[in-house]
């Protein structure tokens, strides 16, 4: 039996564009706990995903207290700046997250947004850098990360259609792998603004592989980008519907994310596997005949009948002659006397 690619070779596989990496991102769900990251962790490879997400936020590094919510949702943080600071793992503790994710087997990857977040992450180590749609301008970020030689996630969800061909210029000349992110800053994220066009329009303007950063809280737009050639999904994760915090609305569930995970899996098999129609119904034949129906006699008949559309029926199996036998079969005299339901067959017939 064939080994399940491991982790790096599934990010291989995925900027080779032969099978798309399914990423749990935990962004804030953990509401402070290290804990309760774990159990991210835990519940992420449960799902069967390929990688867990986070988001390394350094209140000194990244805010002033002046910054401004975005939706004053958290009723114990006076400020923005002190809700990031109660976000905040020490180094020794994203290691051991990061050990967390390498002793399940799967990839660890978390946003930066400093400079101090980039140095941090660089020491506990990411399979690749994910550029949060907010940082794309971030030159000394952006040449910070690149030095690094990893593989870049381009998210492009507050970007325009400049912004992001400066972006992938300055990762083309670096000649890093890059995955573009299709990705709507909204959350959740409507039907009408995923987006799905756009993975065929980046696709063909970078000439790179692209991925679906999915905000929706549904596992129907990953399914349906599957289809379209994604290299990459990214989907928040939520443990229960009922867990508190701003993304809950824009997550899917742990057990939604199993489904997730089957469902592309499923897709990638039907699309790598094209069906030969005649080859099909040649190997179905025998269900052909058990679902078919043969000319069978409508009610016992004598020798010497000659047979007339009243002498005959269609029933099943399928295991006689087929009902486009039939013009051969009318006006012919039986050799032979047949009970009710028998099959018709060449050599009852004169």
């Amino acid at each position: 039996m064939k080994n399940s690619p491991t982790p790096l070779e599934k990010l291989q596989l995925a900027l080779h564009e032969k099978r798309c990496l399914i990423v749990g991102e935990v962004a804030q769900a953990h509401d402070g706990s290290l804990g309760l990251a774990h159990g991210f962790i835990d519940a992420i490879h449960a799902a069967g995903a390929d990688a867990v997400k986070f988001q390394t936020h350094l209140a000194a590094a990244e805010s002033t207290c002046a910054e401004p919510w975005r939706v004053k949702f958290s009723p114990q943080d006076e400020s923005r700046y002190a809700y990031w600071k109660r976000m905040e793992f020490t180094r020794d503790q994203w290691r051991e997250l990061k050990r967390h994710a390498d002793e399940k087997g799967l990839l660890f990857l978390s946003s930066p947004f400093s400079m101090e977040a980039v140095e941090l992450l660089t020491f506990v180590g990411v399979a690749a850098w994910k550029i949060a749609s907010g940082e794309i301008g971030s030159s000394m970020m952006f040449d910070r990360m690149a030095a690094t030689g990893l593989p870049m996630f381009l998210s492009t969800g507050m970007s325009s259609s400049q912004e992001i061909d400066r972006a992938v210029s300055k990762i083309r000349k670096r000649h890093l792998p890059l995955v573009v992110m299709q990705c709507t800053t909204a959350y959740p994220c409507p039907p009408e603004k995923v987006g799905l066009n756009l993975l065929t329009v980046f696709r063909e303007r970078y000439q790179s592989p692209v991925g679906l950063s999915d905000h929706s809280g549904t596992v129907y737009p990953g399914l349906a980008a599957v289809p379209l050639g994604i290299s990459v999904l990214e989907v928040h994760v939520t443990l229960s519907r009922e867990m508190y915090g701003p993304d809950v609305a824009a997550s899917v569930t742990s057990a939604e994310l199993k489904q997730l995970v089957d469902g592309v899996r499923f897709l990638e098999q039907a699309k790598a596997h094209p069906v030969d129609k005649d080859r099909l119904a040649s190997e179905l034949q025998p269900l052909r005949r058990t679902f078919g129906k043969s000319i069978v006699a409508r009610v016992a008949l004598a020798p010497g009948t000659t047979l007339r559309e009243e002498h005959v029926a269609l029933k099943k199996p399928g295991e006689g002659l087929s009902e486009d036998q039939l013009p051969r079969v009318l006006n012919r005299k039986l050799r032979v006397a047949l009970a009710a339901d028998s099959l018709i067959l060449e050599q009852h017939l004169e």
